[in-house]
């Protein structure tokens, strides 16, 4: 038998700290300190610890080290997209704030469900996660059972929470809302239409800020309204401005809750020989790439997506620090790009 199978851990085949210790020459209590405090050990003993995890193979067990250190070094972060460029930037704002330390990442996409959320925490949280970043404020009672029950500092990102205490990062998705539907009234647009897709919390808040601005302008109308629970999209965006137009013929403008949505939107108005926005004003939320790029340039909302995520990586790296953060609430605003479109 060769040396390496010898001294692998017999129950499993891996290799053991134990093992790695003893094919490095040194205790077990010196090659834990080379791998997790190599500070402490010297450059040969470290070098020789090294050579050992490498030949053996080791991997250390992160549940093991997470009993003894009552830290696992990682950090739950649940979004409801991978594909979404939104949740793509937030997710960079977090790496870039985690940057090279000794944190890792458990990401999980929720795909906007519920069961999804609750299934992927519950695996997540036997992890023993040091943290949990959140890209709603709104849960199940079964997930609000959990993260009250996990002990770990949670951050909430993209809206600001209203509960006192509840650590959050972004800006107010009805105050967005409104501000758009507020400047196309301003434009003199007094019939407006709302377009809203997916229906996640955030789509409703912006739907709660048109509403609240078209309310104080005395221009509410519910025909004006066409919301649905299907997945956004370009294409969507040109079937619901269709069905829109068909629905309130006399819609002089409209407010898209997306930019996907919106840019679906101004090419239904351009098969259709509509002009944009002489006949029919178009806005979006979130500010793609592409929205400041395309023919008429797209009237929407810049959101700070990266910030939003580093400052909320931020806030958790210090909570689970133990400090003290100067406010729970980190508004990072939000920016109307007034551009060709409306």
């Amino acid at each position: 038998m060769s040396i390496t199978g010898s001294i692998k851990g017999r129950s499993s085949g891996k290799a053991t700290l134990a093992s790695v210790a003893a094919h490095a020459g040194v205790s077990a209590m010196t090659a834990s300190r080379a791998l997790n405090q190599p500070d402490r050990v010297s450059d040969a003993v470290r070098a020789r610890v090294a050579l050992a995890v490498a030949e053996l193979g080791y991997v250390p067990n992160r549940a093991a080290r997470a009993l003894a250190s009552a830290q696992s070094n990682v950090i739950v972060v649940l979004v409801p997209s991978l594909s979404n460029a939104v949740f793509t930037a937030v997710l960079e704002g977090i790496q870039d704030a985690i940057g090279s330390g000794n944190y890792q990442l458990l990401i999980g996409n929720t795909r906007y469900s519920d069961a999804e959320e609750e299934k992927l925490l519950g695996i997540y949280l036997q992890s023993n996660p040091d943290g949990i970043l959140l890209s709603s404020l709104s849960h199940s009672a079964r997930v609000t059972q959990m993260l009250a029950a996990c002990g770990v500092p949670v951050v909430s990102m993209m809206d600001l929470a209203g509960a006192p205490g509840q650590l959050s990062v972004g800006f107010s998705q009805c105050d967005a809302g409104h501000a758009m539907t507020r400047y196309l009234i301003d434009k003199g647009h007094t019939r407006i239409g709302f377009i809203g897709a997916q229906l996640d919390e955030r789509t409703l808040r912006r739907a709660d800020g048109y509403r609240k601005a078209m309310g104080e302008a005395g221009l509410l109308d519910a025909r004006l309204e066409l919301m649905v629970g299907d997945p956004s999209s370009i294409a969507l965006g040109a079937e619901l401005l269709q069905r829109m137009l068909a629905q309130a013929p006399d819609c002089e403008a409209v407010f898209c809750c997306n930019d996907d949505l919106a840019h679906g939107a101004i090419y239904q108005c351009q098969r259709r020989g509509i002009a944009v926005p002489q006949q029919l004003a178009v806005c979006g939320f979130n500010d793609l790439p592409a929205s400041a790029w395309m023919t008429p340039s797209l009237t929407t909302i810049d959101t700070p997506r990266y910030r939003i995520g580093f400052e909320a990586a931020g806030l958790l790296l210090a909570a689970i620090a133990g400090e003290t953060p100067p406010a729970t609430q980190i508004d990072l605003g939000f920016t109307l790009m007034a551009r060709e479109s409306a």
